[in-house]
């Protein structure tokens, strides 16, 4: 088998494109800082960070060109993801190194723009991609803006991979959500950190998304957004492609501060299903797990098993939240915020068979550990066992 070191100062991808030519093989990246542009993975590959090794990415946004992705739940051209893997089999990464995505200046510029409430694209790395998008004033979202095409790059995302381990490494101060699995299958995680500031927008820690057979095991979550999160695809668009989460196994981790530990939505509608999550500690938390979605967003959040779960000082230990507001479009809020019944269709989202049993609570701010909102047949079968606090 091929094995490349590569030591500070020389060049990642001409290491990983020796390896796409051997047909396979392994990068170690040695003790020290790296700096890098975009790195593009390739099958049948190991990629080992030694302890002490350091992979720190450029931040200008011209670095990062368009390519084809799937950006909070839509279908679009989007920045370049830091490290990306295309169509990829059998790729894992590993060691105890890290992965630093230089989030600070990405950050301070999605601040100045929420600062400026400014819904429109200006900068030339905005308007690329404006050009490649023209449907981007009509099209919705999240919490990120999209209007404006600043479509920052996760650090790392694997677009219809398969066969996928990485453990053991550190992934921090990621531009965007840090781990993104499109359209992705049989994806190991196990024993990471994920590190970003709690005041980080949009930072989840990793986000399953329409994909399946993935198991997440004793990894540290302490990010600026959302910790182990499902989706599934955003409204018209994610029915379209019609690709859902399924059999997502959580269970050892530890999360400290984000927005919900494990959250499912907003973007379902595709559906999420078959998912377990156990033997897992909440602290701090602002939401221990969280339920989410809204008019439009369509899909059906079911078959989810939440148990032996501990969780200290977080605001709601359970949300279900089916008014998730961010990104909703003018023309859409008297309808998809609207409290009075409306039409049932294949947009209205639905959750059903939901077991939570095993929930110990200690300091929690909210006296009714639970909380959903949604006016019309939405909530079926949720089942609580076995719930203490003091």
């Amino acid at each position: 088998m091929l094995v490349i070191e590569v030591n500070p100062g020389k060049d990642i991808q001409t290491a990983i494109n020796k390896v796409t030519e051997a047909n396979g093989g392994q990068v170690i990246i040695t003790p020290g800082e790296h700096i890098t542009g975009p790195i593009e993975l390739t099958s049948n590959l190991t990629f080992t960070l030694q302890e002490g090794s350091i992979i720190k990415f450029k931040d200008d946004p011209m670095l990062y060109p368009p390519v084809w992705t799937r950006w909070e739940g839509v279908e679009c051209f989007a920045m370049h993801p830091l490290v990306y893997s295309n169509n990829d089999k059998n790729v894992k990464i590993n060691g105890t190194g890290t992965i630093d995505g230089s989030g600070s200046n990405w950050w301070k510029t999605f601040k100045k723009i929420e600062d400026e409430d400014r819904t429109l694209p200006r900068e030339n790395y905005e308007l690329r991609l404006a050009n490649l998008n023209p449907d981007y004033q009509t099209r919705t979202g999240g919490g990120g803006r999209p209007s404006t095409q600043f479509l920052r790059p996760p650090l790392i995302q694997f677009w219809k991979g398969q066969n996928i381990v990485i453990e053991g490494i550190t992934l921090k101060n990621s531009p965007f959500w840090t781990l993104h699995m499109v359209y992705s299958r049989d994806i190991q995680i196990e024993n990471m950190t994920f590190s970003n500031p709690a005041d980080a927008i949009n930072t989840d820690a990793m986000d399953i998304d329409s994909s399946e057979n993935v198991s997440v095991s004793n990894c540290l979550l302490d990010v600026g957004d959302d910790g182990v999160t499902l989706k599934s695809g955003s409204g018209a668009d994610g029915i379209r492609v019609n690709q859902p989460t399924k059999n997502v196994h959580v269970t050892g981790c530890r999360i400290l501060a984000s927005h919900g530990g494990i959250a499912i939505g907003s973007e379902t509608a595709a559906g999420i299903s078959n998912v377990e999550v156990s033997n897992c500690t909440f602290e701090g938390t602002r939401r221990g797990i969280r339920l989410k979605s809204r008019r439009t967003r369509g899909g059906t959040i079911q078959d989810i098993k939440l148990h032996d779960l501990t969780m200290d000082s977080c605001w709601c230990p359970i949300s279900l939240e089916q008014y998730f507001a961010p990104g909703v479009l003018p023309a859409e809020e008297d309808t998809v915020l609207s409290e009075e019944p409306q039409p049932v269709d294949n947009t209205t989202p639905h959750i059903k068979n939901i077991q939570i049993k095993t929930l110990q609570l200690q300091m929690s701010e909210q006296l009714l550990p639970l909380s959903w909102d949604y006016p019309k047949r939405i909530s079926k079968m949720l089942i609580l066992k076995t719930l203490t606090g003091r």
